[in-house]
């Protein structure tokens, strides 16, 4: 039981989408597919923003000033348009919490700010994807 909680996490982590339907397929109660998707999203995030700040430390010693690039293109378009919510909850729903967070980091949005939309944004995701995983799994049986 133990390994299949961890194992939901675990792929949470990274990918809820992997995740919530394992846990179906492993057996488990939605809540407890709920909380596991839930702890490893939200470890995600944390694992993104400790990782995201000691990589652009790392990589600021040794990059090159660059000239300004023309802001242009779809993602900084949503990024005017949505700011960090958008970025925070649309992002954490369509590419994930940590791709999420390296963008933010990209863009200089506020690090507190970030971890905040996106870890509602996992909780919105768990909730929701579980909640479809649990009806469409009453539905089959």
């Amino acid at each position: 039981m133990l390994l299949k909680i961890l194992t939901v996490a675990g792929l949470a982590t990274f990918e809820i989408y992997a995740a919530i339907p394992a846990g179906f397929a492993m057996g488990l109660n939605p809540w407890v597919i709920f909380f596991a998707s839930l702890a490893g999203g939200l470890a995600g995030v944390f694992i993104a923003v400790f990782l995201g700040d000691k990589i652009e430390a790392f990589l600021s010693k040794y990059r090159k000033p660059k000239k300004e690039k023309p802001k242009t293109g779809m993602v900084y378009k949503i990024w005017e348009k949505y700011g960090i919510i958008g970025l925070g909850l649309l992002g954490t729903f369509t590419v994930g919490a940590p791709i999420s967070i390296a963008v933010g980091v990209g863009f200089n949005a506020p690090l507190h700010k970030m971890i905040i939309w996106c870890c509602l944004g996992v909780l919105a995701r768990a909730a929701i994807f579980t909640g479809i995983g649990h009806v469409g799994a009453s539905a089959i049986s």
